[in-house]
């Protein structure tokens, strides 16, 4: 029997799973993937793909600091268990191509090209095999991959009806029945696949033609064993967030043993926390704002009789986090496996603090009934967001040029068609002036959100997410979503923080704060 054409020349074009294909198409084109599978060991005895050989990992070299080597250490053996830890919402999501991507093109040229070679060894005279008992087996290992320990009758069933050696027997004298095993495995999985994916299986039972049925087999399981990796994560997110807990604590031990002033950093932002908490808050136009909040600000601490405590510190510190010059080298110590995170939520928060201000600004010239539309406020927000983007690749003040020309004309048009006042040319060119304006950091308006954002993000270290939403400052309920989201991400790193580096936390603050104002002997979970 002939094996399958070999497609390994386009793999150096593609870089991401499969999508919903056999194993034996993915590691054709050298695919990493991203649930877990079997170990291609085996891969010599597979007809319809050459052998390939097992990657090596990069040699990383000695390490030159204890920094880098505490990132990399923790980086490397436990990403994924830091990450699941500290999500509490974490999952695993297929990668969806955007359309017409060359890479999405390449991925349907080679996935049309195996199914089409399929398609002719099914045809010829007499039948070809082959590729299906590849096919087959695959398939036989996911299904059994999807059992729970308990379901040992199932298994056996499965077992006996896939024996891969009487279907090869079946093969060689041209006997395979493909339709009947194709039925067999859409009622195996009608009982092993989630609710959310019954239709889907049930769309399978009307396709006739065998290549297609195993196709659309393959993309069902795909999801399937999503549901699997997800439910499995889910179960063991308060073992893994234990063991992150304590692996990253034992791992920062053996290197401040080896290197006692490894928190010499970690001090140093502490005490200019602290300096901030004893600092005065300057009259602003959010001063009266932040002192009536359910949340004291730095100023109000400071004028408040009760003494700092540890947690307020804290606070203090992981919001300065938000702030951090990135030319600053001085990055605390226990926190530098948590940079890339903390760069990622203040540029969700400087892009949160733009679209707060472009929203308030425009409604100041919209009037209420046009913001008083959902569907308006929606599409103004969907636009602005989009041209955000532009953040990322163009400077702010040359950005925010057609953020604001796109947004008034945005507002001109939709006052139009409700059949109200459009803008005059006055009003317009002051729309657009106003826009442009609040892409410099010293714009009143956007200094204004900046604070009250910080302030929310404040409040939600001491009272959570959900209370802090019950009372947002005002100019911010158009974002209430964007903050939530923004907010338990913020809280989620900085809990996890505290678990694995609060003992740290505890004694350093022991030495700052005099012993008068340690009112808590030991760092809480905020």
């Amino acid at each position: 029997m002939p094996p399958c054409p070999a497609l390994g020349r386009m793999a150096s074009w593609v870089t991401e799973e499969s999508e919903k294909l056999p194993d034996s198409i993915s590691r054709m084109t050298d695919v990493e993937e991203n649930v877990p599978r079997k170990d291609p060991g085996d891969a010599e005895s597979r007809p319809c793909k050459p052998k390939s050989s097992g990657q090596t990992r990069e040699d990383k070299g000695s390490l030159k600091d204890p920094a880098s080597r505490l990132r990399d250490t923790v980086n490397d053996v436990s990403k994924l268990s830091i990450e699941i830890g500290m999500n509490r919402d974490f999952h695993m999501e297929e990668k969806v191509l955007p359309p017409g991507s060359l890479e999405g093109r390449i991925k349907e040229t080679m996935h049309n090209a195996f199914w089409d070679h399929l398609k002719e060894q099914l045809s010829a005279t007499p039948p070809d095999f082959s590729c299906v008992l590849e096919l087959l087996k695959e398939i036989k290992e996911i299904l059994l991959s999807l059992l729970l320990p308990r379901q040992n009758r199932l298994r056996s069933e499965i077992e006996e009806a896939l024996d891969m050696g009487l279907l090869k027997q079946e093969a060689e004298h041209g006997a395979l029945n493909v339709p009947h095993l194709s039925k067999y495995i859409l009622n195996i999985m009608t009982l092993l696949c989630a609710p959310v994916r019954d239709e889907a299986v049930q769309k399978l039972e009307n396709i006739t033609d065998p290549v297609w049925l195993l196709r659309g087999i393959f993309q069902v399981l795909g999801l399937m064993k999503m549901d699997m990796v997800n439910y499995t994560i889910q179960s063991l997110q308060p073992q893994l967030q234990e063991h992150s807990v304590q692996y990253e604590r034992a791992k920062f031990q053996d290197l401040l043993n080896k290197q006692p002033s490894l928190l010499d950093h970690t001090t140093r932002w502490l005490k200019r926390a602290a300096a901030d908490l004893s600092t005065p808050l300057p009259s602003g136009p959010d001063a009266a704002d932040a002192a009536s909040s359910a949340c004291s600000s730095p100023g109000e601490a400071a004028n408040s009789p009760e003494p700092l405590s540890p947690t307020m510190v804290l606070s203090q510190g992981f919001l300065n986090l938000l702030l951090w010059d990135p030319e600053d080298d001085e990055f605390p110590e226990t926190l530098l496996t948590d940079r890339a995170r903390l760069q990622q939520l203040e540029a969700q928060l400087r892009q949160l603090t733009v679209l707060a201000s472009v929203l308030l600004v425009s409604s100041s010239f919209s009037g209420s009934v046009l913001f008083g539309s959902p569907q308006f406020v929606d599409k103004l927000k969907r636009l602005t967001k989009a041209l955000l983007e532009e953040f990322k690749c163009r400077p702010e003040e040359e950005a925010m040029l057609t953020v604001s020309e796109q947004v008034a004309q945005e507002i001109h048009q939709s006052l139009k068609n409700m059949g109200l006042a459009a803008l005059s040319s006055d009003n317009t060119a002051s729309l657009i002036g106003q826009l442009q304006n609040v892409s410099r950091k010293e714009n009143c308006v956007r200094s204004v959100i900046d604070q009250r954002i910080h302030l929310f993000l404040k409040c939600c270290l001491v009272l959570g997410v959900q209370r802090s939403l019950l009372d947002l400052p005002g100019g911010l309920t158009l974002i209430e979503a964007e903050l939530a989201e923004l907010g338990q991400k913020f809280v989620s790193l900085t809990h996890h923080n505290q678990q694995v580096f609060g003992p740290y936390y505890t004694e350093i603050l022991k030495g700052l704060l005099p012993p008068a104002q340690v009112l808590e002997t030991e760092v809480k979970s905020l």
